[in-house]
């Protein structure tokens, strides 16, 4: 797959790729937005550190967390300023909306941005607008985006669906990003089907909370049916040693002994971003 690209995006995908094989560990941390502190009781930044020392390739906070952070965690892991919120007190919690810019995200150093979008919600319309606005400014300024695209709303029964999750894939590719994040599939046939199709990289959502062996489990599985990558909250921040949690999570998906079962994944359309993808 070649990519053609300019010198600061190619920057800024090789510095988010710093592994430089295609696969991503991102730890979301944006939750204190929606559900509180991630970190209760304490300050986020010891938090950040582990994360950073154990092999996360890019945690995701929002713009003012940052004040409260170590700059030199960042040599060591890469940054994603989210620009989407909601409180899970509101009216709606569905209905997310932008709180910063792309520029914002430029001047505190990010090497990406990300925006989320919950497809089938009441408030569906205003969420691809921005989305769509926020992916033209990472054009203009050549900062890769990554897309959380969830099936939520009135009329969604089961947001892990193999044809919700493949129109989310479409929509995030068609609207502008370079990486989705969806929900885990139900099944690996599923997930190699959907990483087939999706016209950008693919990173599967945590799962459920479980044993340490039942999340390694399905990182295992999902990475072996092409997926990029996994985008795993709690099931790391809220693990007993965090640090730990996140070294043999990542120690899994960039384990060379996990590549796709079939032709779908590192070879595919959903396939993620190598330096040989360069010129």
């Amino acid at each position: 797959m070649a990519v053609h690209q300019t010198f600061a995006a190619k920057v800024r995908l090789a510095r988010l790729h710093r592994h430089g094989d295609g696969r991503l560990l991102v730890v979301p941390l944006d939750h204190s937005v929606a559900d509180g502190p991630v970190a209760a009781g304490q300050s986020i930044d010891p938090l950040v550190g582990q994360l950073a020392r154990n092999g996360v390739d890019a945690v995701v906070l929002h713009k003012g967390r940052l004040r409260s952070l170590q700059p030199g965690w960042f040599t060591r892991t890469s940054l994603i300023v989210h620009l989407s919120a909601s409180t899970r007190h509101a009216p709606d919690p569905d209905a997310k909306y932008l709180v910063t810019d792309v520029e914002t995200a430029i001047r505190l150093g990010a090497d990406a941005v990300s925006v989320h979008v919950n497809l089938g919600s009441l408030d569906e319309r205003s969420q691809i607008a921005d989305f769509a606005a926020v992916a033209d400014t990472c054009a203009q300024w050549n900062m890769p985006l990554l897309a959380m695209i969830y099936p939520r709303g009135p009329q969604i029964t089961d947001p892990a669906d193999a044809e919700l999750l493949a129109h989310a894939a479409s929509l995030a590719g068609d609207v502008g990003a370079d990486i989705v994040k969806l929900p885990r599939p139900r099944t690996a046939a599923e997930t190699e089907d959907l990483v087939r199709s999706s016209p950008v990289p693919v990173i599967t959502a945590g799962g459920p909370r479980g044993t340490a062996e039942d999340v390694l489990s399905g990182v295992s599985e999902v990475l072996r049916a092409g997926a990029a990558g996994v985008a795993m909250g709690r099931n790391i921040f809220a693990a007993p040693d965090p640090g730990n949690m996140a070294r043999r999570v990542s120690d899994l998906v960039h384990s060379p002994l996990l590549r796709p079962r079939g032709p779908a994944g590192l070879s595919g359309a959903g396939a993620g971003f190598r330096p040989g993808d360069w010129n």
